[in-house]
């Protein structure tokens, strides 16, 4: 690990309310600790069309840097913090995070994407990132409403 990844906050980013609270997060971090921020979106083509050519005017890879683009604008409000960096990234989110967070001082995600059942706690990338990943990692959950917080 060099001294630039040393400092790097990983940010994984899929669009759900609680990768928007990730990267809220991870920008008090790293303004604490002075890290660069580094938020990722994964994009793979769906195992239909990977046997079948792409469709022309579809583009998983653009959809992908669309939703970390809009997903910034909605953290931060049109002023994102100084120190990010957006990147996308082809492959399997899991498998890709883990990869990366081998040079990452941390990785922060939503605790649930858009798939699977909505009733779980956590996802199952969220998951195995919290099982595999090779730096301490923070798990993240949607904006609390009144309803989430425990009575006193």
């Amino acid at each position: 690990m060099d001294d630039n990844d040393s400092r790097r906050i990983l940010v994984a980013v899929d669009g759900s309310d609680s990768s928007i609270e990730a990267l809220r997060r991870a920008a008090l971090i790293a303004t604490a600790i002075d890290a660069q921020i580094e938020a990722v979106t994964t994009w793979e083509y769906p195992a239909l069309l990977e046997s079948y050519y792409p469709l022309d005017d579809w583009s998983p890879e653009e959809d992908a840097r669309q939703t970390l683009s809009t997903s910034v604008e909605q953290a931060f409000h049109g002023s994102p913090p100084v120190r990010l960096s957006t990147r996308t990234l082809h492959g399997p989110p899991a498998r890709t995070l883990i990869e990366e967070s081998q040079n990452a001082f941390m990785l922060v995600l939503g605790s649930r994407g858009h798939g699977g059942f909505a009733g779980l706690l956590l996802g199952s990338v969220s998951t195995a990132c919290a099982q595999h990943a090779r730096c301490p990692v923070l798990i993240m959950h949607g904006p609390a409403s009144a309803a989430d917080v425990p009575a006193a």
